[in-house]
C-alpha cells in the first residue's frame, strides 16, 4: 500500500493542504518540509490516527482526542476533515473522512427516501454504538436482578434460623454483597439489630428495588428491539452511500458526543471494506520524538508536558500507555538493549533451524552483527556469550563502551534500524517526524540512504526542518507546507 494524496481543507493549523506522493518515484521517500509552525507533525499524526485507529474499537479514544476542537459550523451539518488516496494493488481507493451532526441522518433519510421518517431520538448515525450501550445495560441489569432475587431467597431462609450467631453471620455476608445498591435499611439494621422486623423491612426494600430493575429491564428490551430495527435502516443508508461509521465525539469536551465521524470509501466493494481497513491499519506507522505534543492523547495529558509532576501520573506515563495500545507508534527516545538481545536470539535460532533443515548453519547472526557495525561506523558491537547484554569497542583500541557511552545520534540511528529492520516493517507507509534530530549534517543526508537500504519496500514520509536531508533526494521528492524551508535559514 502507498499513500498517493492527502487533502486537509481546515484542521487546526493546516489550511488547504493538498499533497501528492508519486508512486513511480524511486526511492519512495518524501521529505515534508517547512519552517516551524507549518503543521508537519499535526499532519502526520492526523494521517496515522485516521488510518491506524478508525476501525479498532479499542483505539477509538485516540480518534476522539485528535478531533477535539474540530467543530461543525452552525450553518452546516457536515464538514470535511481529510481526503486520503491509497494505492492498493492495482487501483486507487479514496477515503473521505467527514464529520456530521449525529441527528442529521434524519434529514438525509428524508432526502434519500423522499418520505417522512419517524420522529425517533434513536434515528442517528450512532445507532450501532447506542445499541451496544443498551446491550451493556441489559447485561448489568440482568446480573443485578439475579443478585436481588438471591438476596430475597436468602432473607426468607434467615428468618427461619433460630441461632442469632448463624443469623448474624449470614446477614452480614448478605449486607456486604448488597452494599453497592445503597439500601437505606442496612443502616437501620445495624442500629436496631437483626430482628425479624428489621429483616422484613430490608426484604421489602429489596423487593421494591427488584421490581424497579425488572421494569427497567423491560424498557431496555424494548429499546434494544427498536434500535435493531433502526440500525437496519441506518446500515442500509450507510452502505448505499459507501459510508463507514467510525465514532461519535465531542468537539468541545462535553459529555454529549453530538458529532460523528464517518468515512466515505470509493472504488472498493463495501463487502471488502472491513478487510481493507484492517490491512491498512497494520501498514501505517508513526515515529516521532517523545518530546512531541501528541494530539491523539487526551487534552489533560497533553498539558502535563508543561507541568512539573511529583507523582507517577505524568506526561510520559500517558505516552507509555499510548505506545502500548498503538502498535504502529514508536518514539526515538531510547535504544532498547532488550530488543537488541531478542534480535540476536532470533538470528541465532534462525541459524540453528537452518542447520537442522539443511545441515549448515545460516548467516542471520553474522549479518545482524555486520549491519550494526556498519551503522556504528568506527565502533564494533560485542555480545555476551550468554546473550545477556551488549557492549561496544572502538576500532583503534580495546576501550570497552556501553550503550550509555554512545552519542545521542548513534543511539537514535541504532533504535531506528532495530525498529524498521527487526520489527518486520515491510511494504508499509512509514511516517517519521523530525528524524534528523541529534544527527550531524552528514548523517542527516545519509539517513535517506540508510532507511532505503534497511527496508526499501516501504514508503517513507519524513517531516523535517533539514535542508541537508532534502538535498539527498531530487527536488520533486520534497513536499512543502507553508512557511516553506529556506536554505539560508537551514545553514544558520
Amino acid at each position: 500500500m502507498k499513500l498517493l494524496r492527502v487533502q486537509v481543507p481546515d484542521f487546526r493549523i493546516l489550511k488547504n493542504v493538498d499533497i501528492t506522493f508519486e508512486p513511480e518515484f524511486i526511492p519512495s521517500i518524501f521529505p515534508l518540509g517547512s519552517q516551524n509552525g507549518g503543521g508537519k507533525s499535526t499532519l502526520l499524526q492526523l494521517i496515522f490516527i485516521l488510518l491506524h485507529c478508525s476501525t479498532d474499537p479499542e483505539k477509538k479514544d485516540f480518534v476522539k482526542n485528535i478531533l477535539y476542537g474540530f467543530t461543525i459550523n452552525n450553518n452546516s451539518n457536515k464538514r470535511v476533515l481529510a481526503i486520503i488516496d491509497i494505492w492498493n494493488e492495482d487501483k486507487i481507493v479514496q477515503l473521505q473522512f467527514l464529520s456530521y451532526n449525529d441527528s442529521y441522518l434524519r434529514e438525509l433519510l428524508i432526502l434519500n427516501d423522499k418520505t417522512e421518517v419517524d420522529n425517533d431520538n434513536y434515528l442517528q448515525f450512532s445507532a450501532s454504538s447506542q445499541l451496544e450501550k443498551i446491550i451493556n445495560k441489559i447485561s448489568i441489569t440482568e446480573k443485578e436482578i439475579q443478585d436481588l432475587e438471591k438476596a430475597i431467597t436468602k432473607l426468607d431462609s434467615v428468618i427461619k434460623i433460630e441461632s442469632s450467631e448463624d443469623r448474624r453471620y449470614i446477614l452480614r455476608e448478605l449486607m456486604d454483597e448488597l452494599r453497592l445498591f445503597g439500601f437505606r435499611t442496612l443502616k437501620l439494621m445495624s442500629r436496631l439489630g437483626l430482628t425479624n422486623t428489621s429483616i422484613e423491612e430490608f426484604k421489602e426494600e429489596v423487593q421494591t428495588r427488584l421490581d424497579i430493575f425488572k421494569l427497567n429491564l423491560e424498557k431496555y428490551y424494548e429499546q434494544r428491539e427498536q434500535l435493531k430495527r433502526i440500525l437496519q435502516r441506518v446500515l442500509k443508508y450507510l452502505q448505499s452511500e459507501n459510508l463507514l461509521y467510525i465514532c461519535n465525539y465531542s468537539a468541545n469536551g462535553n459529555k454529549d458526543e453530538d458529532e460523528v465521524l464517518l468515512c466515505r470509501i470509493s472504488n472498493i466493494d463495501m463487502n471488502k471494506v472491513e478487510i481493507f481497513m484492517k490491512e491498512l491499519s497494520q501498514k501505517i506507522f508513526l515515529a516521532a520524538p517523545s518530546t512531541q505534543v501528541f494530539l491523539f492523547n487526551s487534552k489533560e495529558s497533553r498539558k502535563l508536558l508543561f507541568k512539573k509532576q511529583d507523582n507517577e501520573t505524568d506526561y510520559y506515563s500517558h505516552l507509555k500507555l499510548a505506545k502500548s495500545k498503538l502498535s504502529g507508534f514508536f518514539t526515538y527516545d531510547f535504544l532498547a538493549v532488550d530488543i537488541l538481545i531478542e534480535a540476536f536470539k532470533s538470528a541465532r535460532d534462525k541459524d540453528f533451524a537452518e542447520a537442522i533443515k539443511k545441515g549448515e548453519y545460516g548467516n542471520s547472526y553474522k549479518a545482524l552483527i555486520n549491519d550494526l557495525n556498519i551503522i556504528l561506523s568506527n565502533k564494533k558491537i560485542n555480545v555476551d556469550a550468554d546473550l545477556s547484554g551488549v557492549s561496544f569497542k572502538l576500532d583503534k583500541d580495546d576501550l570497552e563502551l556501553y550503550p550509555e557511552d554512545l552519542s545521542h545520534g548513534e543511539l537514535k540511528r541504532l533504535s531506528i534500524y532495530m525498529w524498521i529492520k527487526y520489527h518486520n516493517i515491510e511494504n508499509a507507509i512509514v511516517l517519521m517526524d523530525e528524524i534528523e534530530i541529534a544527527f550531524h549534517l552528514d548523517w542527516q543526508y545519509q539517513i535517506i540512504a540508510d532507511i532505503n537500504q534497511w527496508s526499501p519496500s516501504n514508503q517513507y514520509i519524513l517531516a523535517t526542518h533539514s535542508y541537508e536531508l532534502c538535498q539527498a533526494l531530487t527536488p520533486a521528492h520534497v513536499k512543502e507546507l507553508e512557511p516553506k524551508l529556506l536554505k539560508s535559514e537551514a545553514k544558520n
